[in-house]
């Protein structure tokens, strides 16, 4: 039996409807937040255009960063970060910036808002507080 071309068309069209909505669900959450590593002139930019700005000092060598590392990706998926910048700075290696902003240990996280710092941490590795703190850059 030959089947009318307006219903293969339509059960086609129903089967990549079908495939889009099973990739949309299997798909990961895109993160909101994507980490950046430090340049002086996006951050400078960033901070100076008074965007929600994150700088997060960390050394390879580091073990409590390394641990941060995996809660501030689960936090950076959260959507209202979305606007965040989220930058990574070698701790090793941006002695200038270091000095700037007072940092005197890797695994340092500063928060600025509105083009000034409004929090710090060092070491933290609790997700819920890190959480508070990022939010405090919107």
């Amino acid at each position: 039996m030959k089947v009318p071309v307006s219903t293969t068309t339509t059960i086609a069209a129903r089967r990549g409807a079908c495939l889009a909505v099973l990739a949309a669900l299997l798909a990961p959450p895109a993160a909101a937040a994507a980490p950046l590593p430090y340049s002086k002139p996006a951050f400078d930019h960033a901070v100076a255009a008074r965007e929600p700005v994150i700088v997060h000092f960390a050394a390879g060598w580091c073990p409590t960063c390394q641990a941060q590392k995996p809660v501030i990706e689960r936090i950076l998926m959260d959507p209202t970060l979305r606007q965040v910048k989220f930058f990574v700075a070698d701790y090793d290696r941006e002695l200038g910036l270091r000095n700037k902003l007072a940092v005197n240990q890797q695994s340092t996280l500063i928060v600025f808002k509105a083009g000034y710092e409004v929090t710090r941490s060092v070491g933290d590795t609790n997700r819920e507080s890190l959480a508070r703190m990022f939010r405090r850059a919107l």
